[in-house]
C-alpha cells in the first residue's frame, strides 16, 4: 500500500510540474527522504508523508485513512447486540 501512495505521491508531484527539490524543501524534509517516500518506503515516517501531502493540498485525504472502518463497524455491532 505504501508503494501506491508513493506512486501517487510522485504523480501528484509531476502533475504540478514540481520537482524533487521543490518539494523537499515545502515538506521540510531531505530530498532523499522524499526518493524514498515516492518509493513507498515503510522506513520513512508518517510524519514526512504527511508533510509531503500538505504540499499538494492533499493533507485532507490523509484524514480520510480508516474513516469508513467497515470490519470495526461490524466488530462494534456484534458487541452491542450481545
Amino acid at each position: 500500500m505504501l508503494e501506491k501512495l508513493g506512486e501517487n505521491i510522485k504523480l501528484a508531484r509531476k502533475r504540478r510540474k514540481l520537482t524533487t527539490i521543490q518539494v523537499a524543501e515545502r515538506a521540510d524534509i531531505n530530498r532523499s527522504t522524499l526518493t524514498e517516500i515516492e518509493k513507498g518506503n515503510p522506513s520513512v515516517s508518517m510524519g514526512a508523508y504527511f508533510n509531503t501531502l500538505r504540499v499538494f493540498g492533499l493533507q485532507d485525504d490523509f484524514l480520510k485513512l480508516a474513516a469508513d472502518d467497515e470490519y470495526g463497524r461490524k466488530l462494534q455491532d456484534i458487541e452491542l447486540v450481545k
